[in-house]
């Protein structure tokens, strides 16, 4: 058998010019698809390996959060508790105050004024 010379024509040699490249390109999405599809299972396993190592430390912080606010809400009592023993120690400081500082100044007043008035009368006793 002897080759027959096949003779083709410039839109037959580009059109399988074409073919051959869209076969390329078909073929290169294919391996970046594949290559996609890898890293992607990767992302997961990854993901879910976080998510396992994760949740344990939520709850501990979800934990320590209820902790922290129970004791944030007994400070809080505490303060209210505090500010009301200020009160009454101001009110019963205030109450004291008025009713001691008038007796004691007049006392203190009158004893002043009697003992000037004992100097000036012996004074004049003296002098007579």
């Amino acid at each position: 058998m002897t080759a027959l010379p096949i003779a083709a024509t410039a839109g037959e040699i580009s059109g399988l010019v074409a073919a051959v490249a869209a076969v390329m390109l078909v073929v290169g999405l294919l391996v970046m698809l594949w290559n996609l599809n890898a890293s992607l299972r990767a992302l997961r396993q990854a993901t879910e390996e976080l998510r396992r190592a994760t949740a344990p430390i939520l709850v501990d912080v979800r934990d320590a959060v209820t902790q922290a606010n129970a004791e944030l809400e007994r400070v809080d009592d505490l303060l209210v508790t505090a500010e009301q023993i200020t009160a009454t120690v101001d009110s019963a400081s205030r109450l004291a105050y008025a009713a001691f500082s008038s007796p004691v100044i007049k006392t203190l007043a009158f004893t002043t004024g009697t003992g000037r008035a004992v100097r000036r009368l012996r004074r004049r006793e003296g002098g007579r």
